[in-house]
């Protein structure tokens, strides 16, 4: 079902799209292809949204910073420097974060309206990012495709194809609360990552792979999340063509499980420690499948490059359970 959800300054419609299947509902956006609400149920059968978002458009417009929900692009997470190198030549990109780009800049996919067309049991957003655009190579066409299984897990599947060599690396910024409320800090935690990659003071990987053993990013076996991170994790199935199970956010209040798998090599973990009003500190955890930050730069990560004939995919799947 689409529906109008609201119009921008310039005068363009922005529809939101309802999935629904399983006791699963899903809404949304093609401004930013936002995920605007994942509507689970508890132990109990008490349904609640899952995700930080906002009643209305204009509360997106006025916090675009925290990227709620949204669908990250060109380049999810971070690149030192805003500049990269490519094929001999280096280029410039907004430094929209310090001195560095981050999630594709000034007005990435996310500050983007998408086109829309309905699949079966679900959506398909797509868009034309046109050579040069936040400084990024090539023109680009990309896909984005929202659905839900038989189970009521929601999948993304990501496609590209370019014109030009470029860079691609998309993700979606959602903030989980599996209470529906309140604090997240004491969701548990478990990640089939072994190792993560340091950053130095501007959140930049040093390009170390270091192992969490004996530290307090050591979440092999599931604990409370608590505060204060925003790191990038190594998942141990590095990339792969198909999505492999990698974490699972647990609330023991509610019962509600998150289960996540994915084909991305990565998964940025963020406790959201500086969200200000209308939400707190803590009100939710972003899981972010990635490429690892700063590989343009970093030619021992695993590449985000896409060059022409070839097509770029990836899929990550949001699958909703309890526990008793």
């Amino acid at each position: 079902m689409s529906e109008l959800f609201g119009t921008l300054s310039d005068g363009t419609p922005v529809h939101r799209w309802t999935l629904e299947r399983a006791g699963v509902r899903v809404r949304i956006l093609t401004y930013g292809g936002i995920v605007q609400s994942v509507e689970v149920p508890d132990r109990d059968r008490r349904t609640a949204n899952v995700v930080l978002g906002f009643a209305g458009l204009d509360g997106y417009l006025a916090h675009p910073e925290p990227y709620f929900g949204a669908l990250v692009g060109r380049y999810a997470n971070r690149i030192g420097g805003a500049r990269f190198p490519l094929d001999g030549l280096t280029y410039a990109l907004a430094a929209n974060d310090g001195r560095n780009s981050l999630h594709g800049g000034e007005r990435g996919f996310d500050k983007r309206v998408w086109e829309a067309e309905p699949v079966e049991h679900g959506v398909r957003l797509t868009r034309v990012s046109p050579h040069g655009e936040e400084g990024f190579p090539g023109r680009l066409e990309v896909s984005a495709t929202y659905t839900l299984d038989a189970s009521g897990a929601l999948r993304i599947a990501y496609e590209a194809v370019t014109d030009a060599p470029t860079l691609v690396n998309l993700t979606n910024h959602s903030y989980f609360n599996l209470g529906g409320s309140g604090n997240a800090g004491g969701h548990e935690l478990r990640l089939d990552a072994s190792r993560f990659t340091p950053v130095d003071a501007d959140l930049i990987p040093t390009g170390e792979l270091r192992d969490v053993t004996d530290s307090r990013l050591d979440f092999r076996t599931a604990r409370k999340v608590g505060a204060g991170y925003d790191h990038n994790f190594v998942l141990d199935k590095g990339e792969s063509e198909a999505p492999g199970e990698v974490a699972e956010l647990y609330d023991p209040a509610s019962g509600r499980l998150l289960t996540i798998a994915t084909t991305e090599p990565g998964i940025q973990v963020y406790t959201a420690d500086h969200l200000g009003a209308p939400f707190a500190p803590g009100d939710g955890i972003a899981l972010e499948t990635q490429h690892f930050p700063d590989s343009p730069n970093r030619p021992e990560f695993p590449t985000a490059q896409l060059r022409p004939g070839r097509v770029y995919r990836s899929e990550t799947v949001y699958a909703f359970g309890v526990r008793d």
